[in-house]
């Protein structure tokens, strides 16, 4: 976060920048030596940016570990259950519709949710309760209907759709305003999430086995995808559709630190934030003045990321 608040496209003096972020802490008063428009685009463009791309990234990595938790696969992605695909499809519509970018995090953050309703009603109704397989079929199921639905309206609005794909490619500049609104979504759902680390050890030896150890395996499992979910539309609704972040940090956790989801969730949330602010600082400062999208440059991490994962599993089958 230091690094993506001290470099960027414009210069600005690193001593000027942390003397002017001192400034702002209570009871303390400096003088940073900073011009009015280089205190501008410090505090109305670059911290806010930094911010919001550390919440995304924590958000999202850490509901990809929820969600590999749950369904005790490692390579399970926060828009396995149609949060992807629903927001996608709200979003172009609103943008078909109006073009009104104000109204945007709200179709994101509405159809993230209602597409994760859609899979788990979906799952819950073909067959008894709500097991993991349904689940991820609906989720499937799910994710390319509305996919479809979202091309065909594309297709009809050719002209719309350099936004459309601008908001897809993911971006995390929306300012102050956008960090204000998703807050609490992402401080209810982290919190909850980090408080299942211990259950989701127990749910982890299988359902039969946890069941037999007294937990309630439906409503764990509930629990954390509801938080997972919530976690997941938070930050779709302020960066769009941003990839490989849920499945990329906490593989590389688990291979670091182990497979306790006492110590996955926790440093899944705080890999998840660094990887993004340096992921959104290459995107600034690698074409500047010019920017590349930040879903580009997670998906050129990501891309290796799947060969090493798919490479070191078959020597490990042979």
């Amino acid at each position: 976060m230091a690094a993506g608040i001290l470099v960027g496209a414009a210069g600005l003096d690193p001593k000027g920048v942390l003397l002017a972020l001192l400034d702002r802490l209570p009871f303390v008063s400096v003088d940073s030596g900073l011009a009015v428009v280089e205190e501008g685009v410090l505090f109305q463009l670059r911290v806010p940016r930094v911010l919001l791309a550390a919440l995304v990234g924590g958000l999202l990595a850490v509901a990809g570990a929820g969600y590999q938790g749950v369904f005790r696969n490692p390579l399970a992605d926060p828009y396995l259950l149609g949060a992807g695909a629903g927001a996608g499809l709200t979003v172009t519509l609103v943008i078909v519709a109006v073009g009104d970018t104000v109204a945007v995090p709200v179709a994101a953050f509405a159809g993230a949710v209602g597409g994760v309703f859609l899979a788990y009603a979906l799952g819950s109704a073909a067959g008894r309760g709500s097991g993991t397989a349904n689940l991820v079929l609906a989720g499937v199921a799910v994710s390319s209907f509305l996919a479809a639905i979202q091309t065909f309206v594309q297709q009809l609005k050719v002209d719309q759709l350099a936004r459309v794909y601008s908001w897809i490619l993911g971006d995390v500049g929306g300012g102050w305003p956008q960090l204000a609104m998703v807050a609490p979504y992402a401080a209810v759902s982290a919190v909850a999430l980090l408080a299942h680390g211990r259950l989701l050890d127990v749910l982890s030896v299988g359902e039969e086995e946890a069941s037999g150890l007294g937990l309630p395996a439906a409503r764990v499992r509930f629990a954390v995808l509801l938080a997972a979910s919530l976690a997941t539309a938070s930050a779709v609704a302020v960066s769009g559709l941003i990839a490989f972040v849920g499945i990329v940090v906490p593989h590389v956790v688990r291979r670091l630190a182990g497979w306790s989801y006492r110590i996955v969730l926790p440093l899944s949330l705080l890999g998840g934030a660094a990887f993004l602010v340096l992921a959104d600082l290459v995107a600034r400062t690698v074409l500047a003045p010019a920017e590349l999208p930040i879903g580009v440059v997670t998906a050129f991490v990501g891309a290796p990321f799947f060969v090493t994962v798919l490479r070191m599993t078959r020597r490990v089958d042979t």
